[in-house]
């Protein structure tokens, strides 16, 4: 495993897909015009809460991609073992960087613990399964 390429591609996907959403969400509220009450919770939003679907989705289309250049890239002799080193690895750390980053530290988008992993079911969910399951894609696809 070549750490420091692993994390570069996790860093990459992580931030592209954080602003795939936020795109989305601005796109619902402003060219769909889902507006929601002054001072509500970005996460409250119905241009947010309409996007909650999808984010599986791009987890799925994305990390494969990513999983499959950092493959590549390293080109390892055993590749589902890698894989799977791969997919425990950063599934482990965007479960904590989502808990520390969206979580812990408070800022405008931040949700309670309850808000993220209880009311954000199934999404959350099927958001880390898409992620663990995607280097194994990648690797069947090399």
């Amino acid at each position: 495993m070549d750490i420091g390429l692993s994390l570069l591609w996790l860093t990459v996907v992580y931030v592209l897909i954080t602003l795939v959403g936020i795109l989305h969400t601005i796109y619902n509220w402003k060219f769909l015009g889902m507006e929601s009450k002054q001072g509500t919770k970005p996460s409250k939003v119905l241009a947010y809460k309409k996007t909650e679907p999808y984010h599986p989705l791009y987890n799925i289309i994305l990390f494969p991609i990513f999983s499959y250049i950092y493959l590549v890239q390293v080109n390892p002799a055993n590749l589902y073992q890698e894989a799977l080193i791969i997919a425990a690895t950063w599934t482990a750390i965007t479960i904590i960087v989502d808990l520390i980053g969206w979580v812990l530290i408070k800022h405008p988008w931040y949700m309670t613990f309850k808000e993220m992993y209880i009311d954000y079911q199934p999404w959350i969910t099927l958001i880390y399964i898409s992620i663990f399951v995607s280097p194994f894609i990648a690797a069947f696809l090399i």
